[in-house]
This record gives C-alpha cells, structure tokens and sequence, in this order.
C-alpha cells in the first residue's frame, strides 16, 4: 500500500518515467540471462551480422533509433522540458530584461562544469577501451556495459544524479547536458566496430552535435532567467524529488482561497 500511495502521487510524468525505469531494469535482467544461457544472442553485435536475421537485440536497437529521432525533432511528445528545451517551442521569455553578459557568463560557467564532466566520462571510457584492448571485456561485456548505463541514466533523473555534484544544476529541466544521455550511454560501443553499435554510436553524436550547437545558437532557452518555462513555478514535469515541499504550500494556500 506504501509504494502504491507513492506511485498515485506521482505527477505523470514521473509516473511515465518510473515505469520506463522499470522497463530498462527488465532489459538489464533479460540481456544478463543471455548473457548465461544463450550467448550466440550476440552475434549480432559482429560487423555486419545486424543484416542476417531478426533477434530481440533488433527490437532495442529499434527502440533506442526511435528515442534518438524523438530527440532530434521539435515534436510535442510525452517527454520531459528538460529534453527539449532546446526547441523553441519550449521558449517562453521572461519579461525582466535580462543583461546579455550575465547570460554570456552563466552559460560559460555551466559548460565550462560539462566541460569536467566530460573529461571525466571519456577517462572511463578510456578505460573501458583498454580493458576491451586486453581482452578483458569482450563485444558482449561492452554491450551489457551500455545496457547498465540505459538504466542509470534514468536513475540518474529519478532517484540520484552524480552529475549534479560537479553541475550544481537545480534539477533535471535545468541540466546542461540533459541530452547527453545517448551519447554517454552509447560510448562503450566505439570499441565494439560493427553496423550494429557504430549506427547506434553516430545517432547519439548527431543528438548531441544538435543540443550543442542550439546552445552556441539560442543560449536564451538553457536558463531559467531567461526562458520562464524552466522555473520551478512554471513546471509541469515535476521530475524533480524537491517539487512536493516547494510548491504544495502554495498550491494549497491557492484552494483555499477558491
């Protein structure tokens, strides 16, 4: 009844990304029984074998090209402001004016923080292409690595995110590398050369050249001093863990006056 009572209070949005959580946890659990009972699963994963039949790995191959595409296109799906800020559609300007330099050096400020986190990402890659060098990790150990990531990253978005510690980004809607997620999580696959991961890896380079080049383009969008949909008071994702205690006094006090 407990976890019952906390998913019903749950925005839909939360909701949504709470049973996508759960979703990506059975692949996880699905790619490790594989990975013990029916290893020649992945041989998918070997240069251009991608083109010789059907398997479940299709299927997610499918899923992640469509999550890429969504990202990639200014379309009013079910998903999260902090992913699509970017479009202007999500645009809404505040009517404060707003000193351009402060905008310049906030803007510098977080991408000079992603900038560390980048840094620090591609240090563990490095180390997931020695070990894949070695002999250590094999396609199907690189693979599994990116099936792990698909799932922290929405652990990351539901219960806690590490990047936040070098970000200082207020939440998710806020993040200046929301949309890092495919390439991040994608990554592991450089080492791995075949159609199959290599397609998937070029997806995720376009998403975020895409994010990357809005930012340099439209930086206006990325702050919530400038674009009022990314304040707490304007949201409608409620992804955010904080959101109950900050904005239900008010809400309340709100009714009551009706």
């Amino acid at each position: 009844m407990y976890f019952k009572a906390i998913f019903t209070n749950m925005s839909d949005m939360r909701r949504r990304y709470a049973l996508r959580l759960a979703g990506r946890c059975v692949i996880l659990v699905i790619g490790v029984l594989f990975c013990i009972f029916d290893p020649s699963q992945f041989t998918v994963l070997r240069g251009m074998n991608f083109f010789q039949g059907p398997t479940w790995l299709h299927l997610l191959w499918g899923i992640w090209v469509i999550d890429m595409i969504v990202q990639l296109l200014p379309i009013r799906a079910q998903i999260s402001l902090g992913s699509q800020k970017l479009w202007r559609m999500r645009f809404k300007p505040i009517r404060e004016k707003i000193s351009m330099d402060a905008l310049t050096q906030h803007i510098i400020s977080i991408s000079r923080s992603a900038l560390w986190v980048l840094l620090l990402w591609c240090a563990l890659i490095a180390v997931i292409g020695l070990l894949a060098h070695a002999g250590i990790m094999t396609d199907t150990a690189l693979f599994m690595t990116t099936i792990l990531f698909y799932v922290c990253d929405l652990i990351c978005v539901l219960i806690w995110c590490p990047f936040r510690l070098i970000m200082k980004n207020r939440c998710c809607t806020t993040c200046r590398i929301f949309n890092w997620d495919h390439l991040m999580m994608f990554s592991p696959l450089l080492f791995t050369p075949s159609f199959y991961c290599w397609s998937l890896l070029g997806m995720s380079i376009a998403a975020w050249l895409v994010w990357e080049i809005t930012i340099l383009i439209h930086p206006e969008r990325f702050w919530e001093k400038t674009n009022g949909a990314l304040t707490c008071a304007s949201c409608t994702d409620k992804l955010c863990t904080q959101y109950c205690r900050k904005l239900r006094p008010a809400r309340d006090a709100a009714r009551n006056a009706r």
